[in-house]
């Protein structure tokens, strides 16, 4: 039986609103002719795609989880059949899904999307945000083709960009104001986290030197921290990479002990990327080591 690829796509779209009506809005589609097209599919498949919880609303079943991904899959393959088309054409089309945290979007992406626009005006660039831990997520079910994120990579195939460093910012009026480095066993009562991917570095720093991990202060980016350590609120704990990401008055002081990560770009096999997605992540890695020299 030949399945309809247009119901297929329409399921996508749906598991990825995780709503009818919004799949419906944004296709520009009636929700009977989205819903008809979905149980189509289950008909075909003699599946069901998705249960409707009270408290939850829409979700997938867990067959329809393990269809999503190998529906991602087939629109991936389709994808690179047509860019490999157009490239012995000498002409690179489709789309890129690219995902991103904040930092990494504001210092790599802007020159790469200039440069790469240049050279292939007719490739569509999706840019989805998010923590390293979401867009790993994204890679692992192919939600995106690509991802940039902080270490620990494993277990995708990736390619390290930026080897990163953590450091505390206080204000110019605070005591440590004179000190080379800031200790963080003397001072961990104080300390205010940034959460950006760098937990498990930070955890682990903290076990080998025998510092208690404590969260009195946690904030989810960079603005809030600087907000709250202006405002005497303690110590503020950030890496220098997604620091760079933002304009501050704050003094920047080493950190003993030291705690570092890399920035990298993850995929599931570099080699099975479509033809767009790797000369994206080629002109990622050149137009990077060109500008920072790492």
């Amino acid at each position: 039986m030949v399945m309809n690829m247009n119901n297929l796509e329409l399921f996508m779209k749906v598991a990825e609103k995780m709503s009818i009506t919004e799949a419906s809005k944004e296709l520009f589609i009636s929700q009977p002719a989205v819903s008809k097209a979905v149980k189509s599919l289950e008909t075909h498949l003699n599946i069901k795609l998705f249960i409707r919880d009270k408290k939850n609303g829409l979700m997938l079943t867990e067959g329809g989880k393990e269809i999503l991904v190998l529906a991602r899959q087939m629109k991936s393959i389709e994808n690179k059949i047509y860019q490999v088309a157009n490239q012995e054409n000498k002409l690179l089309s489709g789309k890129i899904k690219v995902g991103s945290f904040p930092a990494a979007s504001t210092n790599i992406l802007p020159k790469t999307l200039g440069l790469f626009r240049e050279r292939y005006p007719f490739v569509n660039i999706e840019l989805m945000e998010g923590t390293s831990n979401q867009i790993k997520k994204w890679v692992e079910d192919r939600t995106v083709d690509m991802g940039i994120v902080a270490s620990p990579f494993e277990p995708y195939e990736y390619k390290i960009l930026n080897n990163d460093h953590m450091v505390a910012i206080i204000p110019d009026n605070h005591n440590l104001s004179q000190e080379k480095r800031v200790n963080l066993k003397k001072h961990q009562d104080d300390i205010i986290f940034c959460k950006g991917g760098h937990e498990i570095a930070i955890s682990k720093a903290f076990e080998t030197n025998n510092i208690k991990f404590k969260e009195s202060l946690t904030v989810q980016n960079a603005e809030t921290l600087i907000s709250m350590v202006k405002n005497d609120l303690g110590i503020g704990i950030i890496s220098n990479f997604t620091l760079s990401s933002v304009s501050h008055n704050l003094i920047t002081k080493d950190i003993n002990p030291s705690i570092t990560r890399d920035i990298g770009i993850i995929t599931h096999s570099f080699k099975e990327v479509t033809p767009a997605t790797s000369e994206f992540i080629k002109i990622i890695v050149s137009s990077y080591k060109a500008h920072y020299g790492n």
